[in-house]
């Protein structure tokens, strides 16, 4: 297994789809739901983690994240920067080795491989072994800590 992390965002990281709105947003062209996002975990742990697995055991750390599927090159550009800034506010110690923020549908196992944490069961599928529910997060994490 490759001695990479890959992390979705939305629904992974955070509880986008929790914020009220969000579709008819997404659908006027509004990145609201992606800065209101609230954390899905407990992020300031995780960091800890992620710090401990790149710089103890050299792991690459990247985010894989899809803009939304109501888009234009303008919006996903507008969506690419709102995402960035919810990192830098919300994991600001983790030093991502690389950040996809990529168009909707774009296959994420083109863009990565070893482990990767998803709230989508399809694209789990798809990436195949080392994929992950966002609710695994922590006891993936801490095994791999413990090898």
């Amino acid at each position: 297994m490759e001695k990479e992390i890959v992390f979705d965002m939305d629904g992974t990281l955070n509880n986008f789809y929790e914020v009220e709105g969000w579709l008819e947003d997404l659908r006027n062209y509004s990145t609201r739901p992606y800065k209101d996002a609230k954390a899905r975990l407990n992020l300031s742990r995780l960091a800890k983690l992620l710090n401990k697995l790149q710089k103890d055991l050299d792991f690459t750390l990247k985010i894989v994240s899809w803009c939304s599927k109501e888009s234009t090159p303008e919006f996903d550009k507008r969506t690419r920067d709102v995402k960035l800034q919810w990192l830098r506010k919300h994991m600001p110690s983790v030093e991502w080795d690389e950040i996809c923020i990529v168009p909707y549908g774009t296959p994420k196992h083109e863009l990565g491989k070893g482990f990767l944490f998803d709230d989508n069961e399809e694209i789990r599928k798809e990436w195949g072994r080392g994929a992950y529910p966002e609710t695994e997060i922590f006891n993936i994490l801490n095994a791999i800590l413990r090898m």
